[in-house]
Formats: structure tokens, C-alpha cells, sequence
């Protein structure tokens, strides 16, 4: 009977860890997922002039009564899936009426659009950009984000996010607490003062911030009552917006020094006082600061840098992937040689990430680290980088080409792109310049004398009219045993005789909504070197033998929330093992690591937000 009783005992502890563990798993990670009634205090118009609970034409007879709402609305109560199908109707219809002239492209016209859906419903809005993913996510962010940019003071409407600026200094601490949510787990900041490859664009960089964060939402299903596009505005040295009178930002020259870092500094003390667990992504600060911020903050604070880190980490994943499509084992990744065209921050960080890369895979000690320098010749503005040119960045120090070394390959301190690509004959030409054009054809014929059996060229820089050369001159010149990547999409290439020139769009996209997301569900304190390693290995991994022995490197942005999954659950795996996981929401450290690989992925599967109405229920304040 004892027996008996201590095996019912440790049958029904088993059971309750079981249940335990199954609760945790599906807990709802939001408080409005939509799985469970909201309460809202407002009624009639009030709510139809609400983004967050706006439903349109979906509310039932039973809420249009309950919310004071029948008779303001049209009687046909339509599903989400037609509210999808006729907003797709409209938008085809409207896309040229929406232009305000010649100069507005039809990517503008959309953008519109879809930013008056925002204003108005933002459950539809992203359920349309899920849905169509493919074919906003170059509007809502590059390429098209560029040109919002440049003429954000022009289509400012409706304020989204926060501004910080020099004028606020001492009094950021409590400006935090004027944002209205008492959560916030995603931050995207910017100083405007290198927006994609278009310069300093000042206050009206805003823009990419809120453009980023929708693709969190979109891809890692960040709940979007709980991230804030922030603009740290230090002023703009771009004399156009300096004189122009309808600028919104501060009319006075960039602070620069201590100055500049007392803001930056007084505005990461602030949002991380309010949110605790927040987790900053800085976006398109210029590369004189983009190091040195990264650098003062990631070992104190949950923060990376997406030019440096997530650039760096796509380029990794896709210059594995080119080794996969040689139809080489990863591990042959130190062998191949590498020109790299840029040396600003996302250059750099490119080089420091494969360089550490290279070095794990020979060794992972200190003589493996000094010997993977050697695959890698950086070319910048001034050419060839070697130790003896003088005034060198500090930076781009350890990757100075040796001065003996170069007179046996036949190079000189400052030798052209096309000298280096002739006589280096690389494996991989990486371009991260923001000149548009840099490959030229002489330099594509250069790459005709490459070693390698399929070389890789990768013109990475946005937007679009920044890339090194097109996937039509590549495959032109070169035929079509190559590898071609890009940073902003491109359409394939027809080559005849039912060939096609793959061209893989390298986008930040595959990584940092599941860099965020694994951090966010791993409670990690800090975004290690071995999270970003482990992302860019998994995205490495997801394509098949058969689609990179096609050229296939990159996967369709179709299928980005699976991507994010499998990245976010890469994430979280490292961190633990790293052991630097707290847990969130009630799943601690200690469950979490007791979840197996296939419960980690339903883990954060069950934690995406999804843009589903929830029922809403009116009680009055």
C-alpha cells in the first residue's frame, strides 16, 4: 500500500511538472493578443477613431451594440479576410491617385497608403503586411524607407514615436514617462546622421526607426503596443535642412564630443530606468560614433547595433552560404579569399565577424585570430588598405595589408579595386562602399581571374541606387557560374536556354527580428558575440543542398516568420548555454533550460504576436 501510495505521488508530481511545463509553453504573451476579451474605455466614434481597437467594417452587431457603434458603420459585417481583399482592391485603384505628381514613385504612393491604414487600423495594417510581406517589406523599409525619409517633413501627419534632443537635456528622465505604455520591449533609435547610404537626413530619420520596428512586429511578432521608434535629435550638418524652413528638427549644427555622448548617454539612462528589460537597437548612426557606442553600452546594457552587428551577421550567413553553393562543407570558410570594398561601420563589422568566424572554425585561439586576418584585403575611398598609410582608422588597423607582403602579390599602399580584384583573383568580392556603380565592368572582368570554381559577389549597400552593380551586369559579364547577393531586392535574372541568375537579396531582415525576439524570450542580459554567431549560423543552415548548389543563398522574405522562428530559438539556445538567460513572463532561467530543442521552437512560436481583433468589452473608467 505505501508502495502503491508513493507511486500515485510521484505520478501525479510528474503529471504537474508536465502541466507546468505545458502552461508555461502556452501562455499568452500579451495582455491583447486577441485570445482573450480587452476592456476599453471608450465607445461610438471615439473607438472607430482608435487605431489600436479600430476594427472597421468587422465589428459584430453584438459589439457595434455594446459600443454604441450601430448605425456608424455600414450593416455587412465583413471577415478579416475580406477587409484584407478589399483594401488590396483599393490600393491597386488608388496607387496612382495617390502620387502628387511625376516626382512621387509608385513605392511612395503605396507607402501613403498603407501609412493611412496604419493611422486608422493597425491590427488590419499588419495583417496585411504579414500577408504580403514579400511585396511591402521593400515599402515599409528598404529601399522605400530611404525616400520617406528624405521627404519626412513633407508627409509628417501623425506622431509615431518619441524625439529626444539636445534642447532636452536634464529632462529625459521624466519625459520617458509621457510615453503611454507601461511596457515597451523594443526601442529602435537613430541620430539621422547616416540614413541608409544617403547621408545625414537629420530629425527626418525618424522614418527608418518606425520602418524597422514594423518589420519586428511583421516577422517576430512583437507585440506593437510595446515598441517606440526613437529620434535623438543632436541637430544636422546637412546645410539643405539647415535652411529650410519647414524642417522639423533642430536647425543648428550636430553636436559632436562629450556634448553628444551626454545626450546618448542621458537618454540610455532613461528608457532603461522606465522599461528595465527593454531591448535598444541603434539604427544608421554614422561610423564615427556607431563603434564607440556600441562598444560603451553592450556589456552594461540589452543593446546591439544593426548596421555593425545584424549587417555583419547576414553577410556571415550569406558568405557560408556562397562556401555551401561551391559545394565545400562550411568548415572550409577560412580558406577563401575576401575584397572587401568599404571600410565605414558596417564594413567593419563585416570583417570583425568573419574574421572571429574564421578564427572559431581554426582553433578559436589567439594565433587562429591573428592568421584569419590575412584572407581579407579592404579597399576604401583612398584604395588599397596597408600599414603604411598614415592617419589610419583605428578600426580598419588590423586588416592594413602587410607592406612585404604586398610587393610579392604586386600591390602598393592605395592600389584601385580593379588592381587588388586582378591580382588577389579572390573568392568573394564584398561590396559595402554606398557607391553605387563601384563594380564596374572592369572591375566584373578583374573577377573573371578569381581562383574560386563559382565566385560570390555581394553588393551590399542601400538603397537600391547605392548598390555596387546590378545582378544583370554581374551575370552579363561573368555568366552564370557565380554567386550574386544584394542588399536591396532585385529581381531575378533570365539567361536564356531556362537558366536563371539567382539574386539573393542579403537583407538585415533574416536576422534582427530574431536577435530581438531571442533575446526578448531568453531574458538574456546582454547580446553576446555567441548569440550573433549562432543567428548567422542558423540562417547559414535554413536553405537546403539542392537551393544553394542552385546559387540560392537567401531564402524568399515569404517566409520570414518561420525564418525569425528558427533564429529566435538559435538565440535563446546560446544563451543559455552561456548562461546568460533570466527568463521573461514567467518562464525563468531554470524552465527554460530544461525545454528540449523541439519545445524551445513551440516556446516561441506560442510568443508571437498575431494580429488577431480581440472581443472588446466597454466598462467606464
Amino acid at each position: 500500500m505505501a508502495m502503491l501510495l508513493k507511486h500515485v505521488r510521484a505520478s501525479s508530481s510528474l503529471l504537474k511538472q508536465h502541466v507546468t511545463r505545458a502552461h508555461l509553453l502556452s501562455r499568452p504573451f500579451t495582455t491583447t493578443e486577441g485570445h482573450r476579451p480587452s476592456i476599453v474605455h471608450k465607445r461610438s466614434l471615439d473607438i472607430l477613431h482608435d487605431p489600436w481597437f479600430n476594427k472597421g467594417t468587422a465589428f459584430s452587431m453584438t459589439e457595434r451594440d455594446r459600443l454604441d457603434l450601430r448605425g456608424l458603420l455600414p450593416p455587412n459585417v465583413m471577415s478579416p479576410d475580406l477587409q484584407i481583399e478589399r483594401f488590396m482592391v483599393d490600393l491597386k485603384r488608388l496607387e496612382v491617385q495617390a502620387r502628387d505628381g511625376p516626382s512621387d514613385p509608385n513605392a511612395l504612393a503605396k507607402w501613403r497608403i498603407l501609412n493611412r491604414l496604419h493611422d486608422r487600423n493597425e491590427t488590419m495594417y499588419y495583417k496585411v503586411l504579414i500577408a504580403k510581406i514579400e511585396e511591402y517589406a521593400p515599402i515599409v523599409y528598404t529601399p522605400t524607407v530611404g525616400l520617406v525619409c528624405q521627404n519626412y517633413s513633407g508627409l509628417f501627419r501623425r506622431p509615431r514615436g518619441m524625439y529626444f534632443s539636445a534642447e532636452d537635456r536634464g529632462e529625459m528622465m521624466s519625459m520617458v514617462y509621457n510615453w503611454p505604455a507601461e511596457q515597451v520591449d523594443m526601442i529602435v533609435v537613430t541620430d539621422g546622421s547616416r540614413i541608409l547610404g544617403l547621408g545625414d537626413l537629420g530629425v527626418q530619420g525618424i522614418g527608418i526607426a518606425i520602418g524597422k520596428l514594423d518589420l519586428y512586429v511583421a516577422a517576430a511578432g512583437i507585440n506593437p503596443q510595446r515598441v517606440l521608434p526613437v529620434m535623438i535629435d543632436v541637430g544636422t550638418n546637412n546645410e539643405k535642412l539647415l535652411e529650410d524652413p519647414l524642417y522639423l528638427g533642430l536647425q543648428q549644427h550636430r553636436l559632436d564630443g562629450d556634448d553628444y555622448l551626454a545626450v546618448v548617454d542621458e537618454f540610455m539612462e532613461a528608457v532603461f530606468t522606465r522599461w528595465p528589460n527593454v531591448i535598444v537597437q541603434f539604427e544608421d548612426f554614422q561610423s564615427k560614433w556607431a563603434f564607440k557606442l556600441l562598444q560603451r553600452y553592450r556589456s552594461t546594457y540589452r543593446m546591439f547595433n544593426d548596421d555593425v552587428q545584424g549587417t555583419a551577421g547576414v553577410a556571415i550567413a550569406g558568405l557560408l552560404g556562397a562556401v555551401r553553393a561551391q559545394g565545400r562543407p562550411m568548415i572550409d570558410f577560412p580558406k577563401q579569399k575576401i575584397v572587401v570594398a568599404g571600410a565605414g561601420s558596417a564594413g567593419i563589422g563585416v570583417l570583425n565577424a568573419a574574421r572571429k568566424t574564421m578564427a572559431r572554425m581554426l582553433g578559436n585561439n589567439e594565433v587562429a585570430f591573428e592568421s584569419a586576418k590575412s584572407q581579407f584585403w579592404v579597399v576604401d575611398a583612398k584604395g588599397l588598405i596597408s600599414e603604411g598609410r598614415e592617419n589610419i582608422d583605428p578600426d580598419a588597423l588590423p586588416f592594413a595589408r602587410n607592406l612585404k607582403e604586398m610587393d610579392r602579390q604586386g600591390l602598393r599602399e592605395g592600389a584601385s579595386l580593379v588592381e587588388v580584384v586582378k591580382q588577389v583573383k579572390p573568392d568573394v568580392l564584398l561590396g559595402l562602399s554606398a557607391v553605387g556603380g563601384l563594380f564596374s565592368n572592369e572591375v566584373l572582368e578583374a573577377l573573371k581571374g578569381s581562383t574560386s570554381t563559382r565566385p560570390a559577389i555581394f553588393a551590399m549597400s542601400n538603397p537600391t541606387k547605392n548598390a555596387e552593380c546590378t545582378p544583370e551586369e554581374a551575370f552579363s559579364i561573368l555568366g552564370d557560374n557565380i554567386i550574386f547577393a544584394s542588399g536591396s531586392p532585385f529581381s531575378n535574372v533570365d539567361l536564356g536556354n531556362g537558366h536563371i541568375g539567382h539574386c539573393n537579396q542579403g537583407n538585415n531582415m533574416y536576422l534582427f527580428p530574431g536577435i530581438g525576439l531571442g533575446t526578448l524570450l531568453s531574458g538574456a542580459r546582454i547580446i553576446s558575440d555567441g548569440m550573433l554567431q549562432a543567428a548567422s549560423e542558423r540562417l547559414a543552415t535554413y536553405m537546403s543542398e539542392e537551393e544553394v548548389l542552385k546559387g540560392v543563398i537567401f531564402p524568399s522574405t515569404s517566409r520570414i516568420r518561420d525564418i525569425t522562428e528558427k533564429v529566435a530559438a538559435a538565440v535563446i539556445k546560446e544563451a543559455l548555454e552561456e548562461d546568460l538567460a533570466e527568463g521573461y513572463h514567467g518562464m525563468d532561467a531554470r524552465e527554460l533550460k530544461k525545454l528540449s530543442e523541439d519545445e524551445i521552437a513551440e516556446y516561441v512560436k506560442n510568443n508571437m504576436w498575431n494580429p488577431e481583433y480581440p472581443t472588446l468589452v466597454y466598462k467606464k473608467e
